[in-house]
């Protein structure tokens, strides 16, 4: 059954969201919370990171997997409506993504998890609904 729904993904609707789901990171990350992410890692003090192509090239191509993935359940579960789209969107975000954030923070070597949990959580659910919904209607 999924794998016969591949051809039914919008690839219009994947290269979309691709696209508007990294802007959102970049705009969040970089501009609306860039302080309060360094202070939920507890580098607020620390010199900036010299930055590496991983940092750039891994959430580009994370965002596409993630993408392709909610793109093989919407086409999977014949999703028609836009009402679709948004519970499929806050069932992913919440069940896979901000849980998995959680479980990934929720260790010796992030000094405040439950703050990177909850900073990371609008993002990932904003972004997974925005997925959900391009996929519909594209």
């Amino acid at each position: 059954m999924i794998l016969s729904s591949l051809d039914q993904i919008s690839w219009l609707g994947v290269l979309v969201s691709v696209v508007v789901f990294a802007g959102l990171g970049a705009l969040y990350f970089m501009v609306l919370v860039p302080r309060q992410y360094l202070a939920a890692l507890g580098r607020q003090d620390a010199p900036p990171a010299p930055r590496r192509t991983v940092d750039a090239v891994g959430p580009l191509v994370t965002t596409v997997l993630l993408v392709l993935t909610s793109a093989v359940l919407v086409a999977a579960l014949d999703l028609q409506t836009v009402t679709d789209a948004v519970v499929f969107g806050v069932l992913v975000g919440v069940g896979y993504l901000v849980s998995m954030t959680f479980t990934i923070a929720i260790n010796p070597n992030f000094p405040h998890p439950i703050r990177y949990g909850l900073l990371n959580t609008p993002y990932f659910l904003l972004g997974s609904v925005i997925t959900a919904v391009l996929l519909v209607v594209l």
